[in-house]
């Protein structure tokens, strides 16, 4: 927030119109322009905009201070519920958006989640990624191509999921073998890839802290599709980083961290049964930006 300062000239930030904002915006003009001073202006600006359109009451005031002061207390180094809030109010992924757009024809960035793990063994093509073996068989073949359609040949394919209930293997480390559900594959000359999982479900949000008490008294849910994640990266070529959700799953038009793009949107599709369970494919296209698109780089927690 103290770097250079490339935003809109001073005179061009709309002003509130409370005398406390302008007093306020008055006293920043001997800091100067920059980052952090647009961003206390814009943020004293839109907060008294706002109180002046809702005239809330003393009680109201204090109602909202102890959600946040609870939503402080909530946030320790297991658990962040400040993430949790910019994630459901959408801020995380508008982040995501403005930091990583792609042009048309690639593959959309997303938040990459908290699950995430950077010491997962590479593993060969075709190999299993379910070291329990439990849920729904499902196939996935993939192909990575950069803009100009081009195989993407030997780039680094990271995979993570749930399982068959909607949880990920370090969130019940005593329960899932190590790496369960999670895997590093490289592409072959085609750019190709494939490897066998299982049917991911959906899952929900913690809802037992001061922003899931909020989605609820607002009937919203926190509800989030059921997908695969991926993180492709190679020389030459923008790391991506992004989800592929089910076309199926009943929650696909209301992920409560707005991720879910019309491109991400994939057919898991029922195939022939195997020893009596039921299987399913899914077939994948990739397609990477060349490097130095993006030059404010974020990888994302949810």
């Amino acid at each position: 927030m103290h770097g250079k300062y490339e935003g809109p000239e001073r005179e061009q930030i709309p002003r509130a119109t409370s005398m406390q904002a302008e007093e306020f915006a008055r006293r920043l003009t001997a800091m100067g322009p920059s980052r952090l001073e647009m961003a206390a202006r814009a943020t004293v600006d839109g907060l008294h905009a706002l109180i002046a359109e809702l005239r809330p009451t003393g009680d109201e005031f204090r109602s909202a201070i102890d959600f946040l002061t609870e939503v402080g207390h909530y946030a320790d180094a297991r658990r962040q519920e400040w993430v949790l809030f910019a994630d459901v109010l959408g801020v995380s992924s508008l982040i995501e958006d403005q930091n990583n757009a792609r042009p048309a024809g690639a593959t959309p960035n997303t938040l990459a989640g908290p699950f995430y793990r950077s010491d997962v063994p590479d593993l060969p093509l075709g190999a299993s990624i379910s070291r329990d073996q439990k849920g729904e068989p499902l196939a996935v073949d993939g192909r990575v191509r950069a803009l100009d359609g081009t195989p993407a040949a030997g780039v680094l394919i990271e995979v993570w999921q749930a399982n068959a209930e909607g949880i990920y293997e370090n969130q019940e480390p005593d329960r899932q073998p190590e790496f369960n559900l999670r895997g590093r594959f490289r592409s072959d000359a085609q750019g190709r890839f494939h490897f066998l999982s299982v049917r991911p479900k959906g899952y929900t949000l913690p809802s037992d802290g001061p922003v899931g008490r909020l989605m609820s008294a607002l009937g919203l849910g926190l509800e989030r599709p059921a997908h695969i994640h991926f993180r492709i990266s190679g020389e030459g070529f923008e790391t991506l980083t992004t989800h592929i959700f089910d076309r199926s799953d009943p929650a696909i038009g209301r992920d409560a961290i707005f991720g879910v793009k019309p491109e991400l949107i994939a057919d898991f599709r029922p195939t022939s049964a195997n020893g009596g369970k039921r299987t399913y494919a899914l077939d994948l296209d990739f397609v990477l930006c060349p490097s130095g698109v993006n030059q404010n780089k974020t990888f994302g927690r949810k």
